[in-house]
């Protein structure tokens, strides 16, 4: 779609903001108090930087119509305080109740991670998500069923005796993925805990920043779930057996396109923590 970019002359105030922010440089100004001018259309991103930065909404953009573009209040902003207490207080909290969590609050989750930074402002993350308790089933069984197929490769004794000098590190899994299989056989899901609601974060195959940018979103969306009180923690078992998976049985079984990137197990709390705790140290380089 060819985009269409112009300036009023008439109600701009020269005040080149859109020409420090653009990152396609597409907005020049050759003196200072100068006339705003553009170069390379073409080249741009859509991120609506320029009609976010316009003070006096001078700019338009075919990407973004008067009803899309909305003024910031910066007096309801969090402080800096509220938000280190928010990320302090963010822990992966995997006791849940049964209680299922409001479609409205599940929106908010999705809204927040959707909103996260792209690179290149593809913004090709998308989202599954799983309320569905069969399907919540399937993702824990398909889980247990790659790791039991790696203990039962790893403990091949024509395989061990070559594997285990180069892969140590693997093989000091093999007692955690023993005991995630047989407390799934009494009953004891430590996969997904019981959740009410997984969201898959996925990009399309081909995508150069994927994991990065499903990531940032995964943060985004953890972060407004703490806000709301709703319990989350990032699905790790889960994607590390859909990366041993070179089937993509996950992806078929679920109707994705595209790679799983990411991912986010949800719920209603049994219970709050009480306390947040210190981390070590931090560490830094200062160059």
């Amino acid at each position: 779609m060819e985009i269409t970019l112009n300036v009023n002359d008439k109600t701009c105030i020269k005040c080149s903001k859109c020409v420090r922010v653009c990152p396609a440089v597409i907005f020049t100004q050759d003196t200072s108090g100068g006339k705003i001018g553009l170069q390379n259309v073409p080249t741009c991103i859509s991120c609506g930087h320029c009609v976010a930065v316009c003070p006096t909404s001078s700019i338009t953009h075919s990407e973004y119509p008067e009803e899309t573009i909305h003024k910031i209040d910066t007096s309801v902003l969090p402080t800096p305080e509220q938000l280190m207490l928010l990320c302090k207080t963010r822990r992966s909290n995997r006791a849940f109740s049964t209680k299922q969590i409001p479609e409205e609050i599940l929106q908010q989750i999705l809204e927040a991670a959707h909103r996260a930074p792209t690179a290149s402002n593809q913004q090709q993350v998308e989202f599954t998500l799983i309320t569905d308790p069969d399907k919540l089933r399937q993702i824990t069984e398909f889980t247990l069923g790659v790791f039991s197929t790696i203990v039962s490769r790893l403990e091949n004794p024509l395989l061990k005796f070559f594997l285990k000098p180069l892969l140590p590190a693997l093989y000091g899994y093999l007692p955690a993925f023993d005991r995630l299989v047989k407390e799934y056989d009494k009953g004891n899901d430590l996969i997904l805990r019981k959740a009410t609601a997984v969201i898959l974060i996925h990009t399309p195959e081909k995508s150069r920043f994927g994991s990065a940018d499903a990531n940032l979103a995964y943060q985004n969306g953890s972060l407004m779930a703490e806000s709301l009180g709703v319990s989350q923690f990032y699905t790790g078992f889960v994607c590390a057996a859909i990366k041993q998976d070179k089937k993509n049985r996950l992806v078929e079984l679920l109707g994705i396109k595209g790679s799983i990137q990411a991912g986010m197990a949800l719920g209603i709390p049994a219970f709050r923590y009480s306390n947040y705790i210190d981390r070590k140290e931090i560490k830094v380089n200062r160059l």
